[in-house]
């Protein structure tokens, strides 16, 4: 008869540990949020149930969320979040495109060009980005810390609170840091809406906040056409590296635009967007194995995006404060805090700070410029750093 002790031994239960309970308990968090607060279910919950299925001790993806490289066999006993993380991410890093081709498909030029200036928003917003980098780069002066300027690039990107880009970034420069860049870049997109706020509150007043800007003018038919086209072409000739985003991006848009293969663009925006999403969301959220966030540097790469976020938001209101300085009609300084990627969460965030202010405010196609701004912007950063540093 087996030994009934030996086999408890070999049980997650035996192997559970604090650490362990920890993680499983901020999966079951999430989880708890997406379903009971309905708060950004599309991440947090896929996010959530990776994170419980990477903290279960003794499974089959122990090995994917202790993030060291494995072989065949690993890799084929953790299944398809193995075959997903390994070979969509950080091999053939196939799953941002697939993603910025169907943000394409969903998203509106419009904004942009009725309203060219929240092109500047969307810019000044890309100032986390930078703040996340150069920090990385310090802490690597202190002890304890190991962070090279690969390192720092695929962190920075995370104060663009631009998950895809993130990822994108982290498998060329920095793969052994990839699920955790990952899972705070995401956890930083699905938190706007308890992070920005208190900013938004606190570098505007209430009459800036009251602000209602004027409805934006009709953007032709033609403009919505020429512009993905000339995006795609300027971007990709001055940042090559760029291409598999914003060129999926431009191509995603000109499906939804052209309205003429209305099953591609259907399909780009629902069908492969949530495929990918699914599978995405689960194997990064598996990454996140208690090991690997009780370490200093994952501590410090959670400080760093949220320092980097928060200076994102205040550089994109600050530049709408500097902007009313400037023009004659006023621009609502909320809808700067838009000008991070993580779209259309911030410009929802806007909207609804805008309407606290004035409940007549309708902040939410003007935001949406600056928001998808720095979609543009982060893709574009991404780009020089793999250019520079790859």
């Amino acid at each position: 008869m087996p030994d009934l002790n030996d086999y408890f031994r070999e049980t997650g239960i035996y192997h559970l540990e604090w650490g362990s309970l920890l993680l499983l308990a901020v999966g079951i968090g999430f989880v708890l949020v997406a379903v009971a607060k309905k708060k950004e279910p599309y991440v947090l919950l896929p996010i959530g149930l990776g994170i419980v299925l990477g903290n279960l001790p003794e499974n089959a993806l122990t090995e994917l969320a202790a993030g060291d490289p494995l072989d065949a066999g690993a890799i084929q006993e953790s299944g398809i979040l193995g075959l997903t993380f390994h070979f969509a991410l950080s091999f053939w890093n196939v799953l941002p495109p697939l993603i910025f081709l169907g943000l394409g498909a969903m998203t509106d030029f419009g904004p942009i060009l009725a309203n060219p200036k929240s092109l500047l928003l969307g810019a000044a917003a890309q100032i986390g980005i930078f703040v996340a980098f150069w920090g990385a780069l310090g802490l690597d002066l202190a002890p304890g810390f190991d962070f090279s300027n690969k390192d720092a690039a695929a962190i920075s990107i995370i104060g663009g609170a631009d998950g895809p880009t993130t990822i994108f970034a982290s498998a060329v420069l920095a793969p052994d840091l990839l699920g955790r860049t990952a899972v705070v870049a995401y956890s930083y997109m699905a938190g706007v809406v308890f992070i920005q706020p208190p900013i938004m509150r606190l570098l505007t007043t209430r009459a800036e906040r009251e602000i209602v800007m004027r409805p934006s003018r009709e953007v032709s038919r033609l403009e919505k056409l020429v512009f993905p086209v000339m995006l795609m072409v300027i971007v990709i000739l001055l940042v090559p590296e760029a291409a598999p985003l914003i060129g999926m991006f431009a191509i995603g848009n000109l499906f939804a635009e052209s309205g003429v293969v209305p099953r591609l663009s259907q399909s780009a925006s629902n069908e492969v967007l949530n495929v990918v999403t699914i599978f995405l969301m689960i194997a990064v959220g598996a990454q996140l194995s208690a090991d690997r966030v009780l370490e200093l540097e994952t501590l410090a790469i959670l400080g760093l995006g949220l320092a980097a976020f928060a200076c994102g938001t205040t550089g994109g209101l600050i530049a709408a404060k500097v902007m009313n300085m400037v023009v004659k009609d006023k621009v609502n300084p909320l809808i700067g805090s838009a000008g991070v990627s993580a779209v259309p969460m911030a410009a929802r965030i806007s909207h609804m700070v805008g309407q606290e202010a004035n409940p007549n405010n309708f902040l939410l196609p003007h935001a949406m410029g600056p928001n998808v701004a720095g979609v543009i912007g982060s893709a574009v950063v991404a780009g020089v750093f793999i250019s520079l540093l790859s």
